[in-house]
């Protein structure tokens, strides 16, 4: 147990130091127009910080849209694997993985900003707690760490109390720090929700809302935010905002990304090409339009004109058949000339009689 924690404090460490800079520097900006001891102060550094985490996850992020693109796209290809080696649950994992390697993708490579989101998270939890006793870490000083800990947003909200802390029933109860809490923890829950909501409904193909592939996705949609809504009543106000404010910057870059840059075939490309249509309408270019896709079964043959049937006198008479095209068959007889087999007086030629000289 003893090793777990040396292993910890080996990782939270350095964390300590460029989160603990990162505020004070926050802090010291925001002192210049705001009450240094107060806690608004330092809960707008703790914005600061997730601002500045953020941004430099940005190329994480940017991975993590490719490669859950890339993912949506093959999982057609996906399906017939599954359909052909479902037997052998060897090959399949092989060729699953050949087909991930070759498309240039990892199912786990969508999990990197939350992974390593997870000890900022911790460090500042146990920053933030351990504060409240003047315990100082990274560049902190005990005075520092104090004057953090026990401050107070709006002059009534202490910025490291929790929700089950300041419950009504317990031996501190705050009504104040329960209704804050309690409007973080559902901000954290609903912006969980909606973020991984508006990549389900808007930036997924049709073939990609099949399969295990989207059964993880609804399943990811559900779980998390009852999971952040479980954990978040022992979240310190802090942590809580830092949380929050991170869901909010990823449902606006989320947004962001999907209506500018879509994956082929969903709803959201073809609300894009909707946009620029009509803005090349306003702007007077001419816009091309796609012909027109005639179905197979709409696009049948001609029908064949058959030739109509004739009697006995005027196929002796020599009538010709009616135009079928134009054909060989309605040549046009010349003026004067009889037809074959007919005498001059009109009727037809008698047929010689067999014995008669």
């Amino acid at each position: 147990m003893e090793a777990l924690s040396d292993f910890g404090n080996f990782i939270l460490t350095p964390l300590y130091y460029v989160i603990s800079a990162i505020m004070i520097g926050f802090h010291e900006f925001f002192s210049l127009f705001l009450d240094p001891a107060g806690g608004l102060a330092w809960a707008l550094s703790i914005v600061g910080l997730t601002v500045v985490i953020r941004i430099a996850l940005i190329p994480l992020f940017v991975r993590q849209i490719k490669s859950s693109r890339n993912m949506q796209l093959i999982q057609p290809k996906v399906v017939e694997l599954r359909k052909k080696y479902g037997h052998d649950r060897q090959r399949m994992a092989e060729e699953t993985m050949k087909l991930y390697k070759d498309a240039g993708t990892n199912p786990f490579a969508s999990c990197l900003p939350l992974l390593l989101q997870m000890p900022i998270f911790f460090a500042l939890f146990r920053l933030l707690d351990q504060a409240a006793d003047g315990t100082p870490h990274g560049f902190m000083t005990s005075a520092r760490a104090e004057a953090f800990g026990t401050s107070d947003i709006f002059g009534f909200v202490p910025i490291s109390d929790t929700f089950w802390q300041s419950r009504t029933w317990g031996p501190t109860p705050d009504l104040s720090v329960m209704l804050v809490a309690l409007v973080l923890v559902l901000a954290m829950t609903a912006t969980t929700f909606i973020t991984q909501r508006q990549l389900m409904s808007k930036n997924m193909p049709a073939d990609a809302l099949k399969g295990q592939y989207a059964q993880q996705q609804k399943l990811l949609l559900y779980v998390l935010p009852v999971a952040f809504g479980l954990g978040g009543v022992a979240f310190p106000i802090g942590v809580l905002l830092y949380w929050t404010t991170s869901n909010l910057w990823t449902m606006g870059q989320q947004f962001y990304v999907i209506r500018n840059n879509p994956a082929p075939g969903t709803p959201a490309m073809d609300a894009k090409l909707e946009r620029d249509k009509a803005k090349a309408v306003r702007k007077g270019e001419v816009v091309e339009t796609e012909p027109e896709v005639v179905p197979a079964s709409e696009a049948r043959p001609a029908t064949r004109q058959q030739p109509k049937r004739q009697t006995r006198q005027q196929r002796q008479q020599g009538s010709p058949r009616p135009s079928t095209g134009g054909g060989s068959g309605s040549q046009k007889r010349p003026a004067g000339q009889r037809p074959a087999g007919q005498r001059p007086g009109g009727g037809p030629k008698p047929a010689n009689k067999k014995g008669k000289k």
